[in-house]
């Protein structure tokens, strides 16, 4: 029997899933990583740097959240501030320096909203993510593997190719924050979840991702071997492709198009 929407949001958020870190460790071989955003500070909710896939070097950058209560302090709980966003843009640029792809694994209920975050610009740091990824001229897959929240997800998902888990979920709001504007009560969170349409099907069928990966073997060597297979392959695809900004464009600029009925 097929999970509810408000199942799939239990299973994104449990304790047990791999995280970005799994993710590097397993795919990718050699992993270098860099710190901070060169304004103000480090992240640790954001990790990133250089590595190799199948010998090839890429750029990796992944929202992190641990696994530990210490470690899910450490990193805010997955939910990046603006340094976060701007140290991955900070790669992701230098990635289209030397000729790197760049593959992006997204985990984030949001981007941290204390005051400290506002101060420091989180809504431009996303925006500038935003306008200056539709110009990356490397390829990019993003892969939402747990929480994809809102512009804090987005924020690392202007890609040529958006893949989705099968258990994962991608929403501009959490089931809890809807239906507590919808109907002032957050208990009506699994009714939220039905109308938001936030689960890897729905995101497929309104062609948001490309492609919903299997959890069959979730966090085995059997389940990442599957993933760095289908990355290496698309990488080649997307490596000759000559025009990948413009199909980018246009990739986004279809989304929420209806066709029209008579």
């Amino acid at each position: 029997m097929s999970q509810t929407p408000y199942e799939r949001v239990k299973l994104a958020r449990a304790s047990g899933r791999p995280t970005g870190l799994d993710y590097i460790r397993n795919i990718f071989s050699g992993f270098m990583e860099m710190h901070g955003d060169r304004r103000f500070a480090d992240d640790p909710a954001v990790v990133g740097g250089i590595a190799r896939l199948c010998g090839n070097p890429v750029t990796v950058i992944a929202i992190e959240k641990g696994h530990t209560a210490k470690e899910r302090v450490y990193r805010n709980f997955g939910a990046p501030n603006p340094e976060g966003y701007r140290k991955a843009l900070r790669l992701m640029k230098q990635a289209e320096k030397f000729g790197r792809p760049v593959i992006c694994f997204i985990d984030t209920a949001g981007a941290f909203c204390g005051v400290g975050a506002e101060e420091r610009g989180q809504g431009q740091a996303i925006a500038e993510n935003l306008m200056e990824m539709t110009t990356l001229c490397v390829p990019v897959i993003s892969i939402l593997i747990g929480e994809g929240g809102s512009g804090g997800a987005l924020a690392l998902a202007v890609a040529d190719r958006v893949w989705m888990l099968e258990n994962a979920v991608y929403s501009v709001i959490s089931p809890e924050g809807c239906a507590s504007i919808l109907w002032k009560d957050a208990s009506q969170a699994e009714k939220a979840a039905a109308s938001l349409k936030l689960t890897a099907e729905d995101a497929k069928s309104l062609g948001v991702v490309e492609r919903i990966l299997s959890e069959e073997n979730l966090g085995k060597k059997e389940f990442y071997e599957r993933i760095r297979a289908l990355l290496s392959d698309e990488l080649g695809e997307l490596g000759r492709d000559m025009d990948l900004v413009g199909k980018r464009y246009e990739r986004f600029r279809r989304i929420g198009v209806c066709a029209e009925t008579e």
